[in-house]
């Protein structure tokens, strides 16, 4: 794993929700690289890659074609060489039945997409830099679902 930055990837069907997340963390003074996919399908494609370098940290958009979500996190948490991989729920959705099954199914966080931009930007923020060994030794629905 590279260290001296943090490596991101969106999964997210909405064309301007991918632009404005990179543009959050382009004006970020957080060292990344980020990269964007289409849809679930493209995500596991992109993961299963022999030349793929992992990244450190997942955003999944829970309502996208061909393969959602949900679908995605149940392949990524059953795969051994994806478990060190953080994944945050990124979604519009913010229903109780979501949350509980992603958490059940073993996401990391849940983040409800922000509307505004400084929102945005501050989140982003907030989850890249968690230290998630920390986070996750103590994950409970408590501390799943971040707020602003």
């Amino acid at each position: 794993m590279q260290e001296d930055y943090i490596l991101i990837t969106l999964a997210d069907d909405d064309e301007d929700d991918r632009l404005f997340f990179t543009d959050a963390f382009d004006e970020l003074k957080i060292n990344t690289v980020v990269n964007t996919v289409k849809n679930g399908r493209e995500l596991i494609n992109f993961l299963d890659h022999p030349e793929t370098v992992l990244p450190n940290i997942i955003f999944l958009d829970l309502n996208m074609p061909i393969l959602n979500g949900i679908e995605c996190l149940k392949e990524i948490k059953l795969n051994d060489r994806y478990k060190d991989i953080a994944v945050a729920i990124y979604s519009t959705s913010s229903s109780e039945a979501d949350v509980e099954n992603t958490f059940v199914l073993g996401a990391n966080i849940y983040i409800k997409k922000p509307s505004n931009f400084n929102d945005l930007k501050k989140i982003l923020s907030d989850v890249v830099t968690i230290n998630w060994q920390y986070h996750t030794s103590g994950l409970n629905k408590d501390n799943f679902l971040l707020r602003l």
